[in-house]
């Protein structure tokens, strides 16, 4: 019998390469984030965007209950400890411009055309 967080690493490592193959829109794993509370307000507002959506951090910081706390939702947004799962890559800029991603500009780009049907990148697919 596998301990219990090797069998979470399998199930997460499965979902997330349902994700990859544009199988899965959710992940259904248990997760447990520390931080401060309007860190984890943040973290809740972004796993409420749905799949091929987006929403500014302006969006996201009233969403959280400080809209004027813009940067500090970028900052909480930056810190996300399970990117993808936690799916950050949906934020951006008040423009619609893809702005700061701790994956890089060009997984952010890849994430977003991943959920919105087209290609994950320049080989149709995404490494995680």
């Amino acid at each position: 019998r596998r301990a219990p967080d090797a069998a979470l690493a399998t199930t997460v490592a499965r979902q997330l390469g349902e994700y990859a193959s544009g199988r899965r829109r959710e992940f259904d794993v248990p997760i447990a984030m520390s931080g401060t509370p309007f860190q984890r307000a943040v973290w809740e507002e972004i796993l409420r965007i749905p799949y091929g959506g987006t929403v500014s951090y302006g969006t996201l910081a009233r969403s959280a209950g400080n809209g004027r706390a813009v940067r500090a939702a970028g900052a909480a947004t930056g810190r996300n400890p399970i990117a993808i799962i936690v799916p950050c890559h949906r934020v951006v800029g008040s423009d619609g411009r893809l702005t700061g991603y701790a994956g890089g500009l060009e997984r952010k780009r890849a994430l977003l055309a991943l959920e919105s049907g087209g290609a994950a990148g320049p080989a149709g697919s995404l490494a995680f």
